[in-house]
């Protein structure tokens, strides 16, 4: 507790500062999630102070970031689409998975999995990160030109004949839940239909045209006809922002530009009276917890999204440790990555309860917490009160806020989020793989994979599908290295020093074989190629394995099926200097001893040539 208040000055004014910054980022994360602002600052309040109190890296402020919100915002699109459009009906369901992504980090940082989250490789974090921007720049342009696809009556009036589809099928369903569906007789279904009101099959209609246009491809289908209905005054709001982000910037850094574009636009907004459209209203008061996900729970609405739960946890793990380690380099300091992640997931656990949506550790407001003077856990505590206070004091003025002013400010988030380093090395990186006529480097495609398929299908299968392809070019390129190391290809032998006395009268019949590494699934089919080696004049075989430290399951049915050829061409095998894990493996299976006896099995060379000028027949 004594560290904790070490340095009271520089932590209050790097937490204060640091509270600043997120303020806007908050508010516009919230509203772009599709849970309204009040979820963006309850999330930023929650994550800053418990992830700081319990975290592992003592400069580092937490709250929503880029990643964790355009993951958020298809969890949340998803569950609201299967709830009838209602984010009231969806919110149990939607917090539920939040508060299991949390409790899984804190499972991950029990169980010690923090170090090894630097071992993702970095074409897959890059192509995931350049996704991020580019869904965020292609889902703000419809708020920043003043486009609400559910307010467009034209287009929505093409959504009515299947929203009425959808309400007739419901009612179906209902029958046929309730055992009144009678196929000769829809005297019942009729008359439940005549109860539908115009006002339902617009709203269901509104639920489903919002439905085509979210998400980038949906962005993308309706931006023609957004176009042709831009709102001007949304758009100069929006590009304002843009403007002052960038040319505050130019001036000073000690101010964040985001927030004085944001006090800028929204003042000139406000007190000209201008006719723009407000975010959502933030309410007032001390957040409260949202029983509702315990009173209401059902474990069918969630079981679809428990893989999203932990990728949530898995990204929120990288986007943080990667923070932490931007602290340690400007602060000259360890974290502890186990303990981070512990408070991460302590922080979203609770910022779910309060209906907050799920953050990390946020390398620019940690930045700026470093530089404004923080140096313990306290700066991001007090970051974390400090936007409480703001919310209570504020936020019937923060209600004020235009959209396209925060729509405005995520355009800057989302070309800041790219990963420029890893576009601008595309060209020199080495093109080490052929796809057809094409040479291509293996990590510039696990990028475009990535960076394709997160920003058109699904980010959570993206960064799945990037992993598996990035391993399995990485375990061919070791296969391929390992396999060359172990000399299994068939390559003219060297003979070793304790092997340059050997009969020369038995050379015809003893054909002697070097392993020079681990037999593994990335060398055994080149291993399978050695019964091909082995000259017809061959009675015997030598093993000679002192150098083969490991066998894997694939390499140790590749020498099964080989000891079984052999046995069935009456040749021998000998095994010299076999290691203890290749041995039990061997073992485990029985090819010791049916395949090879022990007394086949010798320390040495030398054990072995005293056998074979014993046993062996000079027959050539």
């Amino acid at each position: 507790m004594k560290n904790l208040f070490s340095n009271i000055k520089g932590d209050a004014f790097g937490g204060i500062t640091a509270g600043i910054v997120a303020l806007p980022l908050a508010l516009a994360f919230g509203v772009s999630s599709g849970l309204g602002p009040e979820a963006g600052l309850y999330g930023a309040i929650f994550i800053s102070f418990f992830a700081a109190l319990f975290g592992g890296t003592a400069t580092q402020i937490s709250g929503p970031t880029a990643p964790m919100t355009a993951v958020s915002m298809v969890i949340i699109a998803g569950i609201i689409a299967t709830n009838d459009g209602s984010v009231e009906k969806a919110l149990p369901a939607i917090l539920t998975v939040f508060l299991l992504a949390g409790l899984i980090q804190v499972g991950l940082g029990l169980i010690g999995l923090g170090k090894y989250i630097r071992y993702i490789p970095y074409p897959v974090v890059s192509g995931f990160m350049t996704a991020i921007g580019v869904i965020i720049l292609l889902t703000q342009i419809l708020p920043s030109i003043g486009y609400y696809p559910k307010e467009d009556m034209e287009f929505v009036e093409q959504f009515k004949p299947q929203a009425e589809e959808l309400m007739l099928e419901n009612i179906l369903k209902e029958e046929a839940g309730e055992g009144i569906l009678v196929l000769e007789n829809f005297k019942e279904t009729i008359e439940r239909a005549h109860q539908i009101s115009p006002e339902q099959i617009l709203n269901e209609s509104q639920t489903l045209a919002a439905k085509e246009a979210s998400g980038t491809i949906g962005a993308l289908k309706v931006l023609p006809r957004a176009l042709r209905n831009i709102n001007w005054l949304e758009l100069l709001l929006a590009l304002g922002t843009i403007i002052i982000i960038y040319g505050f910037k130019r001036i000073t850094k000690a101010i964040p530009s985001t927030l004085v574009a944001l006090i800028v636009m929204s003042g000139i907004a406000y007190g000209f009276n201008l006719g723009y459209r407000p975010i959502s209203e933030i309410p007032g008061g001390i957040p409260i917890p949202k029983l509702e996900m315990f009173t209401s729970f059902d474990l069918g609405s969630i079981t679809p999204y428990i893989f999203s739960a932990l990728t949530l946890a898995l990204l929120g793990a990288i986007d943080s440790l990667l923070t932490s380690v931007v602290a340690d380099n400007m602060t000259k300091t360890k974290h502890n990555p186990n303990k981070e992640l512990v408070g991460q997931g302590i922080g979203n656990s609770i910022a779910a309860l309060f209906g907050g949506i799920p953050g990390a550790g946020a390398t620019i407001r940690t930045v700026v917490n470093i530089n404004a003077g923080g140096k313990t856990k306290l700066s991001g505590m007090i970051a974390g009160v400090m936007l409480l206070m703001i919310m209570l004091a504020l936020g019937p003025v923060a209600s004020k806020i235009p959209a396209a002013v925060l729509a405005g400010i995520l355009i800057t988030v989302g070309i800041g989020v790219m990963d420029y380093k890893g576009l601008k090395a595309i060209p020199s990186l080495p093109r080490d793989i052929k796809l057809g006529p094409f040479k291509l480097s293996s990590e510039v495609l696990v990028m475009i994979v990535v960076l394709l398929l997160s920003t058109f299908w699904d980010l959570i299968y993206a960064v799945g599908i990037g992993l598996v392809i990035a391993s399995l070019m990485f375990m061919k390129k070791i296969g391929d290295l390992t396999g060359e190391r172990s000399d299994v290809k068939p390559l003219k032998e060297e003979v070793w020093d304790d092997e340059i006395n050997f009969p020369n009268k038995l050379k015809e019949e003893v054909f002697i074989k070097h392993l020079k590494g681990p037999l593994f699934f990335g060398s055994t089919s080149d291993f399978q190629q050695l019964t091909l080696q082995i000259p017809d004049t061959a009675s015997i075989v030598i093993l000679r394995l002192g150098r083969m430290q490991y066998m894997d399951q694939s390499g140790l049915y590749a020498m099964e099926d080989m000891l079984q050829e052999l046995k069935k061409n009456d040749i021998e095998v000998l095994f010299v200097g076999l290691l203890k894990q290749p041995r039990y493996m061997m073992e485990r299976i029985d090819i010791i001893p049916d395949f090879i006896p022990n007394e086949h099995i010798f320390k040495s060379f030398k054990e072995c040539l005293t056998w074979i000028k014993a046993n062996a027949k000079d027959n050539y």
